[in-house]
């Protein structure tokens, strides 16, 4: 039986360790570049920069981002975008101002913008139905993996050598994900015929396909808007973590470092809680339960006043991310054609980071005028209510055989 069910997982599983790799990169990259960048100029302002850089590159590209990819070949995309991200972060070191830093960070985040959604979509065309849910569970747990493991490496690594070699490690990590990439299947190499060569025209001609896709399927575009409320709304929250737990809830920098590793195990548990549930848990109960149970930890966490009471509401929502995130992902790729993947995800990542943008700038002009906790505990129900819509509209009579019809085969 075991034999039967692991059948088939050659490719994916190399696929995991790729993309692991290409993760625990990105988070190895985050710290040595925010340390990098305040031992520059001391300047919380200037670290706070690279929170805006990127997604501001991530708007620009992701623009035409989606008409390459689904023109390209996505596994030759997926390894060009490792290999470039790789040489740019080992030039950081040598950059001589905190403004060639930026521009850096700009032509990583860009190759990024292409890398995420490249890699949905081959995923999607590399691993069949039935197994997607399962592999969705364990690239959540990778992922959760990298958050941990991560900044734990960027941590041993600063005990023994320098930020330097941490930001050449991290370079190292992205051309080894490259050469995994390069073991898998062409799955797409006669699929992207028929489309027009890539132009401004295409472009426009690609955003008026994706609109129409849209407009005919309600029911995906609205799950699209309650999702992009629930992350604008977290990745705000997010933003404000190191001064809301320091000056709100008065946390030491040990027991702030400690809160960080706790949630990272919460999050890993929770991955490797839903790895060996996902084929007992329908799609509808990974995403509507994992996305309230995540809401309801960000509400602990506005209201805590106490390590325990927010250590308990980040153990919360580490802990069920993964299984929103499993059952959002394996919806996505049901419900979106493979041809039209690319350009779907990146035009999606477009409002993804331009609300993120605006809900970053707006959480700091809020807490200003009001104070940091009325803003979070604001931002926390704004999360609750695009949650609580979401289940509404999935429990909806018609809406509910809709989701059963369509979830039949993926979960």
């Amino acid at each position: 039986m075991r034999k039967r069910n692991w059948s088939g997982w050659r490719f994916p599983a190399m696929l995991l360790a790729a993309t692991g790799l290409s993760t625990v990169g990105d988070f190895v990259y985050l710290v040595a570049i925010n340390l990098l960048v305040f031992e520059m100029t001391n300047s919380a302002a200037a670290v706070a920069g690279l929170w805006i850089a990127g997604p501001a590159a991530a708007i620009f590209t992701r623009l035409w981002a989606g008409s390459l990819i689904d023109r390209a070949n996505k596994r030759r995309l997926m390894i060009w975008t490792d290999v470039i991200r790789g040489v740019l972060v080992a030039l950081i070191p040598f950059m001589p101002s905190v403004w060639a830093i930026y521009g850096l960070l700009w032509l990583i985040s860009m190759a990024k913008s292409f890398f995420s959604p490249a890699s949905l979509t081959y995923i999607t065309m590399l691993v069949p139905e039935e197994k997607r849910k399962r592999f969705n569970s364990f690239y959540s747990l990778t992922s959760s993996g990298a958050f941990v493991i991560g900044p734990a490496i960027a941590g041993l690594l600063f005990l023994v050598s320098s930020i330097e070699m941490v930001i050449w490690f991290n370079a190292a990590t992205f051309g080894l994900s490259a050469l995994i990439l390069r073991w898998l299947p062409n799955v797409d190499e006669e699929k992207t015929a028929g489309l027009n060569p890539l132009s401004m025209k295409a472009i426009a001609e690609d955003f008026t396909v994706v609109m129409k896709f849209g407009r005919k399927q309600r029911l995906f575009l609205y799950v699209l808007i309650f999702n992009l409320f629930i992350l604008i709304s977290t990745f705000a929250m997010d933003a404000q973590e190191v001064v809301f737990a320091r000056q709100v809830v008065g946390l030491s920098e040990v027991d702030y470092s400690l809160l960080i590793s706790i949630t990272g195990i919460g999050a890993v548990l929770g991955a490797v809680a839903v790895s060996s549930l996902s084929e007992k848990l329908s799609v509808k109960q990974l995403l509507g339960g994992g996305f309230l149970l995540v809401s309801a930890g960000y509400l602990i966490y506005a209201f805590s006043h106490s390590f325990a009471m927010i250590a308990a509401g980040f153990i919360l929502l580490g802990f069920f991310h993964a299984f929103a995130n499993t059952g959002y992902t394996t919806w996505y790729q049901h419900m979106v054609p493979i041809s039209i993947m690319g350009r779907v995800t990146s035009l999606y990542g477009v409002a993804v980071s331009l609300f993120q943008i605006l809900f970053v700038l707006g959480a700091g002009v809020a807490a200003d005028l009001f104070s940091l906790r009325l803003t979070i505990i604001g931002l926390a129900f704004v999360c609750l209510i695009a949650v609580l819509g979401l289940i509404r509209m999935m429990l909806h009579p018609e809406n509910k055989k809709v989701f059963e019809v369509e979830m039949k085969k993926a979960g």
